[in-house]
C-alpha cells in the first residue's frame, strides 16, 4: 500500500490533497491548543453471494443476526482472515462480530491519530474487498445495500486529551460537541454523500 501527498510538477501542494487538508486542520485546531485528538472507527459491511458471472446477487452470505456465532454466522472465518491480514499490515482491530442484518459484519479498530485513522480505514476497506473476493463473495459498504434490512454504519469514535489526560468531560466535552454541531451541515456533505445515507 502506498499513501502520499498529492503535489504539482513544480512540487507545490495541490489544494485538494485531502491528507494535507486533514493534517493542516489538526495542526491548526488541535495541536495549537496542546490537544491530541484520537479517532477509532467501526465500519460495517455486508457479505453478498456472487452469481456465475462473478456479479453480486444481493443475496446475503448468511441469515445470522446481531452477535450470532457459528454455525449461523458464516462470516466468522472471513472476518478472522481480514483481522489477521490487517494485523500483519500493522493495523490493530479491536473487535469483530456479526451485525444485525443477514450477512452483515463489523470490525472495530483501536484509536489513532486522524491521518493514520483515515489511512487505515481506506486500507481496511481494500482488505475486506480482497478477502471477500478470494472467498467468492462481494463486500458491500453501501449505506443501504439490502432493502428492508439494517443499513451499514461507519461509526467514528473521538477522544480528546491534553497532557496525556482524557479531557472529554464537563466543559471540554460540551465545547467539543458544540464544535461538531456547529459544523454538522458541512460534515454531513462528506459523511452522508448519497440518498441511501438517509
Amino acid at each position: 500500500r502506498l499513501f502520499c501527498d498529492v503535489k504539482r510538477a513544480d512540487d507545490s501542494s495541490l489544494p485538494a490533497d485531502t491528507r494535507k487538508i486533514l493534517r493542516r486542520m489538526v495542526a491548526r485546531d488541535v495541536r495549537s491548543q496542546g490537544l491530541v485528538c484520537r479517532i477509532g472507527s467501526e465500519c460495517e459491511f455486508y457479505l453478498l453471494k456472487l452469481d456465475e458471472n462473478g456479479e453480486p446477487t444481493g443475496q446475503p452470505f448468511d441469515r445470522a443476526g446481531y452477535m450470532d456465532v457459528a454455525p449461523q454466522d458464516r462470516g466468522e472465518n472471513i472476518r478472522r482472515e481480514i483481522c489477521l491480514c490487517l494485523e500483519q499490515m500493522g493495523i490493530l482491530p479491536e473487535t469483530s462480530h456479526h451485525e444485525a442484518g443477514p450477512g452483515q459484519n463489523e470490525i472495530d479498530f483501536q484509536v489513532s491519530d486522524a491521518v493514520t485513522a483515515a489511512d487505515n480505514l481506506i486500507t481496511y476497506q481494500s482488505v475486506v474487498r480482497t478477502v471477500a473476493d478470494r472467498s467468492g463473495l462481494y463486500a458491500d459498504f453501501a449505506p443501504k445495500p439490502l432493502k428492508g434490512q439494517p443499513g451499514n454504519g461507519l461509526h467514528i469514535n473521538l477522544s480528546l486529551a491534553k497532557g496525556g489526560e482524557n479531557i472529554m468531560q464537563g466543559e471540554a466535552l460540551s465545547a467539543f460537541a458544540a464544535g461538531i454541531m456547529n459544523r454538522l451541515c458541512e460534515m454531513t456533505a462528506f459523511l452522508n454523500p448519497c440518498p441511501e445515507s438517509y
